[in-house]
């Protein structure tokens, strides 16, 4: 597990929305695809920001544009006006060879707390889910039961092979709280990646 980590914990990005005076109104998760630096996340995260800044695994800040967007799929693709020198992209995985059962491995930020792992199992296969105040459904999901909190949204769903093979998305909670209650899910990575058009490997 912790090769897992090593392989994918640089690619992955912290991201903050702000106000124009700079205060935070959102924060999430993201993570690098390409050699570019273009970063994928959750577009719940991104989408009333004035500003968005992302922060690399090396502590490098940069501001950060959404180039494209997945409404129905709660993706944004966000590109850096700068990039650190050391920039690692992540592998692409094939989530359609996902087995219910098979490792779910989480990297994000939770409540700031950058670059944490949480595992678990993969849990169900084509969910759809009613996104939480947004009022529509996100079909095609990954279910897994890793841990995920708020701020981990838009952070990458890996396999045991450290190959990004989702974008999380959010979380259902009975209890209305937005806090983890055993159920996450991830939007699939060739859906994601639809977003800069990249083609699944």
């Amino acid at each position: 597990m912790s090769q897992v980590y090593a392989k994918v914990a640089p690619s992955v990005v912290q991201v903050k929305a702000l106000r124009p005076d700079g205060t935070l109104t959102d924060s999430g998760s993201g993570v690098v695809i390409d050699d570019a630096g273009d970063i994928l996340t959750a577009l719940h995260v991104v989408q009333n920001a004035q500003r968005l800044t992302v922060v690399f695994a090396d502590g490098t800040e940069s501001s950060a544009v959404v180039i494209a967007q997945v409404v129905e799929s709660d993706i944004a693709a966000l590109r850096p006006a700068n990039t650190p020198a050391q920039l690692q992209a992540a592998t692409l995985g094939n989530p359609s060879a996902l087995k219910i059962g098979d490792d779910a491995i989480v990297v994000g930020n939770p409540f700031s707390l950058t670059r944490s792992l949480s595992t678990g199992v993969i849990s169900g296969l084509d969910r759809s889910v009613q996104a939480p105040n947004q009022g529509r459904t996100l079909t095609g999901l990954i279910q897994f039961d890793a841990a995920v909190n708020p701020g981990s949204s838009g952070g990458p769903l890996v396999n045991r092979d450290g190959e990004v093979v989702g974008i999380v998305t959010g979380l259902v909670n009975p209890t209305g709280q937005p806090a983890f209650s055993g159920v996450g899910f991830a939007v699939t990575i060739d859906t994601a990646a639809s977003a800069l058009g990249v083609p699944p490997d």
